[in-house]
């Protein structure tokens, strides 16, 4: 496997790395700063970017503790984020976002920005079920009407440079490709982001995102009970983008499949929101440029502990070879006719 440099933060060092001083104590005692008190029950719930607990209090309720990744965003970028959430919640989107604590949504403790979110349960949606998919379509509409009232101040945009071209000068300027496939990463890396540049990304016009749903962030709630149905959650990804960014990754199959997917999606939108079909022809692109994200993201974290434990695979010449094999692919895709509902 390639040896991956350090990051370029000098606190991400293996032996000073800020997550190495969360423990549970620190969790308590944060909770406890803003006035919440523990029973001594904490559960890590999944999250590579940030560490999130759910927490057991002395009066039975649960809450979600949240402590973001040290110097990745700013505070009014995280203020922004949680701004956004409340809009939401205002509008009667079931989004879910942090409590207000000591008159505020951000805190400190110890070194660490922290948020505290009541606890909701759910499982993933089945994304099968038509009227599931009509169901959540309807909901991202409201996101997305929220969403185009006002840009972010603070928050990046979706975009060629931050996604794609940044990525691909991070991996090679940090010697992150094995010498024996970096000159072909390097090539088809390069063809996929002038494909992307010549989609019309940037004349999208962009709006408020989740920006970041997929699956995993929708939980669902039986619909026999109050408030049931889907609830959106981790807004951590929040940026400025097109619509279709939002809808793509709830897509899965093969082409007929997605496109049936699509169109169920788009029914339960346009109850809503109208959709600009232009917006289509990005998904692919929009695809391409998370590929690239992906690995520049798991390099720049390869110094968090958690990530060589739960992305062994990662660095390796069979990985890369299969990047290049994805980048490939990705390059057909986008110069094929796009999904159509």
């Amino acid at each position: 496997m390639n040896r991956l440099p350090p990051n370029d933060t000098p606190a991400d060092a293996p032996d000073q790395h800020p997550y190495a001083r969360l423990t549970p104590d620190q969790v308590l005692d944060a909770l406890a700063s803003v006035g919440l008190y523990g029973d001594g029950r904490l559960m890590a719930l999944s999250s590579y970017e940030n560490r999130v607990y759910q927490v057991s209090l002395e009066d039975g309720q649960r809450v979600v503790a949240k402590f973001y990744r040290p110097r990745r965003w700013t505070d009014a970028q995280i203020l922004e984020e949680h701004a956004f959430a409340a809009e939401l919640m205002g509008a009667e989107v079931p989004a879910v976002g942090p409590m207000v604590l000591h008159g505020g949504t951000l805190h400190a403790h110890e070194g660490f920005a922290f948020s505290v979110s009541p606890w909701r349960g759910g499982r993933g949606p089945e994304l099968d079920d038509f009227d599931v998919l009509e169901w959540i379509g309807r909901f991202l509409a409201r996101i997305h009407t929220v969403g185009a009232a006002r840009p972010f101040a603070h928050r990046p945009a979706l975009d060629l440079q931050g996604f794609g071209t940044a990525s691909r000068d991070w991996l090679l300027g940090h010697d992150m490709i094995p010498l024996d496939m970096q000159s072909a990463w390097q090539e088809q890396c390069d063809k996929a982001l002038a494909l992307v540049a010549a989609s019309g990304l940037a004349d999208a016009r962009p709006i408020r995102l989740h920006g970041d749903c997929h699956p995993g962030n929708i939980l669902w709630t039986p619909t026999d009970l109050p408030g049931g149905g889907p609830h959106f959650v981790d807004l951590d990804d929040a940026r400025m983008g097109p619509a279709v960014q939002d809808l793509w990754m709830l897509l899965s199959g093969d082409r007929s499949q997605r496109t049936l997917q699509l169109s169920t999606l788009l029914d339960g939108y346009e109850q809503f929101r109208s959709f600009d079909r232009r917006e289509l022809a990005l998904i692919e692109p929009l695809r391409t440029l998370r590929l690239i994200h992906y690995s520049a993201w798991l390099a720049r974290r390869w110094e968090d502990p958690i990530f060589p434990v739960n992305f062994p695979w990662f660095g390796s010449s069979d990985y890369w070879r299969g990047q290049v094999d994805m980048l490939i692919e990705q390059c057909e895709a986008m110069q094929e006719e796009p999904l159509y509902a």
